[in-house]
């Protein structure tokens, strides 16, 4: 057993520059299979927009292959969760899969709303495999213009 102490050099723990851009072009080029991204739980993140104008908020997901009757939507408080599942195909019984970057299982996505809205007024619309959400803004949430007057 060596009793030598060795020195601590903080800057060997951290992570060079060189390895991270190596590590972004590893993620990005050599293993681009990352749309739809997993997330922790075990299933997929579909890409979504989350829009704000004077009186809605819009929300519009990638959802390709999904049925509209497949999706579950829900507002609770600021929190709107958009669940659904992407369902398999026929499996080919010939032949070998050269590439297979069509995904399915479960999806689920939880979004903070940046205002209020009347979730009794949303509506959905589903077209070409894009889900868009038009939430309208709750009336207190919306701005409100204050006339000013001169006194006399």
């Amino acid at each position: 057993m060596s009793n030598e102490v060795m020195r601590w050099e903080p800057f060997n723990e951290t992570v060079s520059l060189r390895d991270a851009v190596n590590r972004l072009f590893e993620d990005s080029f050599i293993r681009p299979g990352a749309w739809p991204m997993p997330f922790d739980g075990g299933g997929l993140s579909l890409p979504t927009d989350l829009i704000e104008t004077k009186d809605n908020v819009i929300v519009k997901m990638s959802a390709p292959g999904v049925k509209p009757e497949e999706i579950d939507i829900s507002v609770v408080g600021d929190t709107l969760t958009i669940k659904g599942e992407m369902k398999g195909e026929v499996r080919f019984e010939e032949g070998n899969y050269i590439r297979k970057e069509r995904h399915f299982g479960s999806f689920q996505r939880a979004l903070s709303l940046p205002t209020s809205v009347a979730s009794d007024k949303a509506k959905a619309e589903f077209e070409n495999g894009v889900l868009t959400l038009t939430l309208p803004k709750a009336e207190e949430a919306k701005p409100k213009s204050i006339k000013i007057t001169m006194k006399k």
